[in-house]
């Protein structure tokens, strides 16, 4: 949904059932996940016949870390570094600790790393790139 906003807005309202005939996703789903998207700084809404959503930030702003956070929560590889600072018990003596916490580092800076903007440039050059004779 967040890409086909960042690819059609041009700061236009673009309403739910553009989307979901685009990217073939049943508009009851994106109704169900528009409350957490509107609780965030991604998304504004506009009500009436010229209504529908769109990015609050550009592209280039919006990372996937960010987006799934919010979506998601927590992108930590195992429950005990849901919190900062670590509030498991064992973790003075677990030996995998620092496993765990280099996989986390490593997963929130990629994405992180990676913009809708990004997405979208890939995709174009996917398709610049696949021509037919």
């Amino acid at each position: 949904m967040l890409i086909d906003l960042a690819e059609h807005g041009n700061d236009d309202f673009i309403a739910l059932r553009d989307i979901a005939e685009r990217q073939n996703i049943s508009k009851k789903y994106l109704e169900q996940i528009i409350p957490v998207l509107n609780k965030s700084d991604l998304l504004q809404a506009s009500r009436g016949f010229q209504g529908g959503y769109r990015l609050v930030k550009s592209p280039d702003k919006c990372t996937v870390g960010e987006i799934l956070r919010l979506t998601e929560g927590n992108l930590s590889p195992v429950a005990c570094l849901d919190h900062d600072p670590v509030q498991c018990e064992r973790s003075g003596e677990c030996p995998t600790l620092p496993v765990w916490q280099g996989l986390s580092r490593v997963i929130n800076e990629y994405l992180d790393g990676i913009t809708l903007q990004d997405i979208l440039d890939q995709q174009k050059e996917r398709y610049a790139n696949s021509y037919m004779i």
